[in-house]
């Protein structure tokens, strides 16, 4: 049995313990077993990297490009590896692991810039003889703590901007699907980044908990489900941190009667049944809006239909398994509930079985339609291969819909009409839209990030408030006196002059 360590100081770290099981979705069978760090390991890890962090924070910002560009190429060169690992312990198929690879790369692209991106400011003559600039500078040990939907794509949002600005990071990620974060760390290490600046704890509920307390972690960033980043974002403020907590999401997509339904039906199998629905900005409800209703959705069943679910490494499989045997389970049973409480099951995914992976967790693209928001399966997250379809009569029902949900991740409109594309975006209490685009994840250069329950915190991940995040800034004002200029001073307070 395969064993998965921890990264610590630039080397694999295998310490006697708990473990957990690693299982490939796709056959049920437990592949690894995975280390399970207690506080004192993630204290050696932090002490590690806080001792590593003074250095690093001083480190020219020319070494830190060499570096970044260093591990970007690295990356780039062990896409597939990176992808295999991610599709072996989540069971999404290749093609989507490799496009979770290159999305996150672009967060590494965007931090080569790290020069330009910590430019400060700075004004001549603010008063007599005295001038003011600004700079910002690292926080030290910041931490990470990614789910198990994205593990090499979230991590990718979060270190190479924290490893830009001059922090060391500890990295936490999903005991589920480990694999990944040891591949990263070795790729930093060939790229030359120092030991110690990069480290990766294995672990469950007793390692995030030990980080959160930790007095030298600065900053956490967390994504993973709205009760958990609820927790992380009051436990560690209470410790004094800066915390960034991504939630939960229940992301619509409005379908207008001018949209064009082969269009939108096409946008709406992929957004909702890529990666099985186990993505924050899967399309887990359609909003479809007056006349046109039954050809949409006719062409949502044909199409929904003809996915092709199978193991990841097939390279016929457009859809792999869900993550667990608890989370097929759970989703089971809210398609039950949704049935029992009045939903019309259109397509059914319960029974699905892959000839030869009797075992894994596989399941259908499921479509229910004439859901009303009354019902278990629209109020909760499935995070699942289910598209709840919602009637209403106007676009102006469709945003008051959207925003009464609690959630404010993602949302899209499919339609032909500037004028309402503009009063929808304008209109929704939601912090990434999509026009015609069913799932808007911006790119690098901007920031990712829902509203209400799907962020706590005052920061969204990676572009320009990643950098802010993983900063902070000093304002210095400078006076040079001339040797013979008068000394005197007055008690009141200083303005400018």
């Amino acid at each position: 049995m395969r064993t998965i360590a921890h990264w610590i100081g630039g080397r694999e770290v295998t310490e006697p313990g708990r473990t957990g099981p690693v299982a490939n979705p796709a056959t049920g069978a437990v592949t690894a077993e995975v280390t399970l760090a207690d506080a004192e390991l993630v204290d050696r890890a932090v002490r590690v990297a806080a001792a590593a962090a003074d250095a690093w924070a001083g480190s020219s910002l020319s070494q830190r490009t060499r570096v970044l560009f260093a591990f970007r190429e690295l990356v780039v060169a062990h896409l597939d590896e990176l992808a295999g690992a991610v599709a072996d312990e989540h069971g999404k198929v290749l093609s989507d692991a490799r496009g979770e690879v290159q999305r996150g790369l672009e967060v590494v692209e965007y931090a080569c810039g790290v020069p330009t991106l910590l430019q400060g400011r700075y004004s001549d003559q603010v008063s007599s003889d005295v001038d003011l600039f600004s700079y910002r500078q690292p926080l030290g040990v910041v931490a990470g703590i990614t789910p198990f939907n994205f593990p090499a794509m979230v991590p990718l949002w979060m270190f190479p901007l924290a490893i830009a600005t001059g922090n060391a990071f500890v990295l936490k990620p999903s005991e589920r699907d480990p694999s990944a974060s040891l591949v990263l760390a070795r790729l930093w290490q060939e790229a030359d980044l120092p030991d110690g600046v990069f480290n990766v704890v294995q672990g469950d509920a007793e390692a995030v908990e030990a980080l959160l307390d930790h007095p030298q972690v600065a900053a956490i960033s967390f994504v993973g489900s709205t009760a958990i980043a609820r927790h992380i974002h009051q436990r560690a403020t209470a410790a004094g941190k800066r915390v960034q907590a991504l939630g939960g999401a229940k992301n619509h997509a409005v379908v207008l009667p001018d949209a064009d339904p082969a269009f939108a039906a096409s946008h709406l199998v992929a957004s909702a049944f890529g990666s099985a629905g186990e993505r924050c900005m899967a399309v887990s409800v359609a909003v479809v809006v007056g006349g046109g209703v039954d050809e949409v959705l006719t062409a949502v069943d044909e199409q929904a239909r003809a996915v092709r679910v199978g193991p990841a490494r097939d390279p016929a499989s457009e859809m792999g398994p869900v993550i667990t045997r608890a989370a097929k389970d759970r989703i089971v049973g809210l398609i039950g509930s949704g049935e029992a409480q009045g939903a019309q099951v259109r397509l059914d995914g319960r029974d699905l079985v892959v000839p030869g992976y009797e075992e894994g967790f596989f399941l259908g693209p499921t479509v229910l339609d004439r859901v009303t928001t009354a019902m278990d399966v629209y109020r909760q997250e499935i995070f699942g291969p289910v598209l709840s379809v919602v009637r209403v009569d106007d676009v102006d029902e469709a945003i008051a819909l959207i925003n009464a949900n609690p959630y404010g991740n993602g949302t899209a409109l499919f339609t032909g009409s500037g004028e309402a594309a503009r009063r929808f975006h304008r209109g929704v209490r939601v912090g990434m839209i999509g026009i015609n685009v069913p799932i808007p994840v911006p790119l690098a250069y901007y920031s990712f990030g829902g509203w209400k329950d799907s962020l706590f915190g005052d920061r969204h991940i990676y572009g320009p408030e990643g950098v802010d995040f993983y900063t902070r800034a000093k304002a210095v004002t400078v006076r040079w006196p001339e040797q013979r200029a008068s000394t005197e001073a007055s008690l009141a307070f200083p303005t400018a002059r």
